[in-house]
Parts: structure tokens; sequence; C-alpha cells
């Protein structure tokens, strides 16, 4: 089922009924025929009123969605379908008051499945970056009254490493001290990495090794570009991040700030993705489930 380049109307056309979206996950969670879940046995017997299996090797009864994310959910699966899709294509994000409105559900409903969603999408090998790496890092969180610009007591810091053309990987940190930077980029960069290209901020010195060198443009003296060394690709990330709360989200907690950058990484690494609809479809049946007492607790 390729599921290729799907848009709204192309969804809303192709699983109109429920019953087409159990056929779907059916179809991505066994591509090479129905597996019974407990002992793998290819022998079953389809009830199609039920629409369950019953295994003829060990009696057990399952559907598409038994031992995923559906399992439970009361919400139809041609909304989840739905949010899956404007989640995806959602270039800045998409608020959960917005979901709520779009999919007609109480705003709980709406914030429960877009956070189950993007925990689905977090559930993925980080990418190892290689050649030329641009690290950078940012502060994330409103204005406080009284306080002037520079103040940052109630920012969390956001590390981001991007390789030229390639993939980006975002992580929340404790500080933008010496160790905790080099930590970052040491684990999210390959041995082969050429090159490392930050600021001026000097917790970033010594990071190159032999085989790495580390260049640096000095933003505090104005300097933006020098030839090829910029940051303008990670602060590119971070641009489109902001703008997807400001103009999205309007305000992100920092116990769930994690959760917003898998979103964005999963979003952005895929660009160029014509399978994302798919993809992000088999990571939620693929993925544990997130219960709402987890979520809150």
């Amino acid at each position: 089922m390729p599921l290729k380049s799907m848009d709204m109307m192309q969804i809303m056309e192709r699983f109109h009924k429920e019953e087409e979206c159990r056929d779907a996950i059916a179809e991505l969670r066994w591509p090479e025929g129905v597996r019974c879940p407990r002992c793998e046995s290819e022998r079953q017997a389809y009830d199609s009123e039920r629409f369950v299996w019953d295994c003829y090797s060990c009696g057990y009864q399952f559907s598409a969605m038994t031992g995923t994310i559906f399992h439970d959910t009361k919400l139809p699966l041609r909304k989840w379908f739905m949010a899956v899709l404007i989640m995806v294509e959602a270039k800045k994000g998409i608020s959960a008051n917005q979901m709520k409105r779009t999919l007609g559900v109480s705003y709980k409903t709406a914030w429960y499945l877009c956070h189950r969603i993007r925990a689905a999408m977090a559930q993925v090998d980080r990418p190892k970056l290689d050649g030329t790496v641009e690290v950078d890092e940012t502060y994330v969180g409103g204005k406080v009254r009284g306080k002037g610009h520079g103040y940052k007591g109630n920012k969390t810091i956001v590390a981001g490493a991007i390789q030229r053309g390639g993939d980006v990987v975002l992580q929340v940190i404790d500080d933008n001290g010496r160790h905790t930077l080099h930590g970052f980029i040491r684990n999210n960069t390959l041995p082969t990495a050429t090159r490392i290209i930050t600021d001026e901020w000097p917790a970033y010195r010594g990071v190159a090794d032999a085989d790495t060198t580390h260049e640096t443009v000095n933003h505090s003296a104005e300097e933006w570009v020098r030839g090829d060394v910029h940051t303008n690709t990670v602060e590119g990330v971070w641009s489109l991040f902001k703008r997807s709360v400001t103009g999205s989200y309007h305000k992100l907690s920092a116990k769930h700030l994690d959760s917003y950058l898998d979103e964005l990484e999963w979003r952005f690494n895929n660009r160029k993705n014509k399978y994302l609809f798919r993809d992000t479809l088999l990571k939620l049946i693929k993925s544990d489930n997130l219960t709402y007492q987890a979520l809150v607790g």
C-alpha cells in the first residue's frame, strides 16, 4: 500500500469507512500476510463481522489493532488518520486547540492525541551526523514581567546540530557549559565528521580532534558568514521552531518541550520523504503505548 503523497481529499475519499482504516493498518502491520501476534502462526480464520482473526495454532483471537497504540482507542480511526496527516504536513506544527476544532473532539482528546503521535515520532534511531556539522544552542521560554530582555531564569536551553544538506538533532540540555556541549556533539556526530562549525561561545573550544576541524563565526562582532563558515542552517531550524511556538503553540511547558522537538526533528528529517504519512502510521503501529496518566504524571 503506497500511501504516497496523501492529501486531505485523498484521505477523505480513501478512508471514509472504519473498515478501510482497519484494512490499511493490517496491510502495514503484516505486508507479507497476517501473523498471530502471540505465536507467529500464519494459519487463522477471519471473522468479517467482528473484524478479528482466530489463530488455528494457539486459539488466540486478535484484530489489526491488537497490541498497537490503536487497541484501546475510542476515537474513530478516520480521525487518527486525519490527525497524522495534519501533523506531518503542518510545517510550523499544529496546536491542540486547532486539532480540537478540526476533528470536532474535546481539548483533552486532541491534546492527548497529539502527544501520542509525537511519542511515536520520537521512537526512532537518531541519525549520526557526518561531513560539515553546524552546532548551536538557543533559549526557549517566554518573557517575565519586570525582567529585562536578557533574563534567562525561566528559559530552557536547547542544543541543535545539523549536517549540511542532511538531518538535524535537537535536545534539551541542562546547561551550555563545555562538558555538556562537547558531550552533545560527541554523541550525535560520527568520528568521520570533517568540520564542526559554531559561534564564538568559549565552551565549544577544544571540540576539534585529529580528523575534525573546529571553525567559528564571531556573532558578537557582527560576523555572520565567512566564506562557507556560518551557522545559518541550524539557526534556520531555530527560526522555524520559534515561529511554531509563537504562531501555533503560543506557549510550551518545559516538561513536554522534548516531545515538540522530536516532532520537529521527525518532520524536518523526512522533509523529502514522499511516504511520510505511511511511515508515521507505521511508527504508531510499532510504538509503545503512552497512557494519559504517564503523560500528565
